[in-house]
């Protein structure tokens, strides 16, 4: 895997895969061996340890080790930093969406039925 350039990259290239957006899913419900991250998927064992190393390169997930167990845990930062970046274009078309309104509303001023007097 060739290494991203930024963390926002690196955070949005292991998001774009909807396996590992699942691993995710199911890693947010607390840590998991790789078998038990595996076992709804119909997927080997060696392509969820290549989902695996995406998310844990992007700082997704963090690999523990219990005696022969090596248990998985979410790693919530680096979506909190994307939550951020995405925030400031929510805030604009929140604001597009505003203006919208108003021109509407000012469209349609004077007339219950929505037309113009």
């Amino acid at each position: 895997m060739r290494t991203q350039a930024d963390p926002l990259s690196a955070t949005l290239s292991a998001l774009a895969d909807p396996t590992r957006r699942a691993i995710l899913a199911r890693l947010s419900q607390g840590e998991a061996t790789v078998n038990e991250i595996a076992a709804p998927f119909g997927v080997s064992l060696p392509a969820i340890s290549r989902h695996l190393k995406v998310l844990e390169t992007a700082g997704l997930i963090s690999r523990g080790r219990e005696a022969q167990w090596r248990p998985c845990k979410l790693d919530a930062a680096p979506l909190k930093d994307l939550a951020g970046w995405l925030e400031h274009y929510r805030r604009f078309w929140e604001g597009s969406f505003d203006k919208m309104d108003a021109y509407l509303a000012e469209l349609t001023k004077g007339d219950p039925d929505g037309r113009k007097n």
